[in-house]
């Protein structure tokens, strides 16, 4: 048995039968192509599938595609325009707040749930809002310096 989904993913309609177990995060990877959200432990512990569900952050490796049914999710891919970065994607580029960039999208996300309800989060509340994601690669002291200073640049917007 399927069942019929249709979410807007990055502004576009993407609309699949899928089987009622279907992960989200297989749904935006395998039928939507986009392969910025990354699979890293599917139980929810790494954060490396985190994408925004209606503005609002979710890990998509334990949201099923049908729970997303008429939800707009928006990916890493289309945090920017197409023609300039989020400013958090250029605070992690900028900030070296990235090595290997498996944990990166997630990271990023999770970042911009954070600033969305803090805007101007101190270094205790920056490791604290994503205590939810692990990167393998960092040590998470550039992370943290690439959240405050996309901070100010949001925050002069």
């Amino acid at each position: 048995m399927k069942v019929p989904v249709s979410i807007t993913i990055n502004g576009r309609v993407c609309e699949h039968e899928v089987e009622p177990r279907t992960l989200l995060v297989h749904f935006i990877r395998d039928l939507a192509g986009l392969t910025g959200t990354k699979v890293g432990c599917d139980t929810s512990q790494c954060g490396s599938c985190t994408v925004l569900i209606d503005g609002v952050s979710a890990k998509s490796c334990t949201t099923l595609a049908a729970q997303a049914d008429g939800a707009g999710i928006t990916t890493i891919e289309g945090l920017g325009d197409g023609e300039q970065l989020h400013p958090l994607q250029e605070s992690f580029w900028n900030k070296h707040g990235l090595q290997c960039g498996f944990c990166t999208p997630g990271m990023i996300l999770a970042s911009h749930e954070l600033l969305r309800t803090n805007a101007s989060p101190s270094e205790a509340e920056i490791r604290h809002g994503l205590e939810g994601n692990l990167c393998r690669c960092t040590g998470y002291e550039n992370i943290v310096r690439a959240v405050r200073d996309a901070a100010g640049a949001m925050a002069q917007e």
